[in-house]
């Protein structure tokens, strides 16, 4: 629901405002993983503080990428603007091998602009790509949290069923 219900949206744009109200100029937030909501919050939170922006209509642009058949991200001529000399938060639902992060930010940087953080509302990295990675819960929010390469399950190896899978895209019961 933090990704979607706007009053929960609202909650974690609150949470994360705090680590770039007083040093970070943010002029485009980049939503992975559909955080397009939250992304909207964030940037409301943002301009209603009175942060720099650096673009011409001082705002905050909200985009999303689209991505390749390899994973890769990529900004339609439309988008990319939004992208070249911006400072661009990188927004995501979780950030736990990096490896989404990671795109998102040789992304940006190819496109032209320069990284302004990284968060997410869950996180098990502290860093990710030479970046802090900000988030409102990591692993010490969850009791018994666990994550595990698939060949490498503790649960699958004593043949066990698990319960559910769990990612960016949310929870689903098996």
């Amino acid at each position: 629901m933090q990704k979607t219900r706007l009053s929960e949206a609202q909650a974690v744009a609150r949470e994360l405002v705090s680590y770039y109200n007083t040093s970070t100029i943010v002029d485009t937030i980049l939503c992975l993983d559909g955080m397009q909501v939250v992304g909207t919050c964030l940037a409301n939170e943002l301009t209603s503080g009175g942060f720099l922006s650096i673009n011409a209509h001082q705002t905050i642009y909200v985009i999303t990428p689209e991505h390749t058949s390899g994973s890769q991200l990529i900004f339609r001529d439309n988008i990319a603007g939004a992208i070249k000399g911006k400072n661009v938060l990188i927004l995501a639902a979780s950030v736990t091998t990096g490896y989404t992060a990671n795109a998102a930010v040789e992304a940006v940087k190819y496109y032209g602009g320069n990284v302004a953080g990284i968060s997410a509302i869950f996180a098990t990295v502290n860093e990710c790509a030479g970046y802090t990675v900000n988030s409102v819960f990591d692993p010490n929010d969850l009791k018994d949290y666990a994550t595990y390469p698939s060949h490498e399950c503790p649960m699958c190896k004593k043949g066990e069923k698990i319960d559910a899978l769990v990612n960016s895209h949310g929870y689903s019961k098996l």
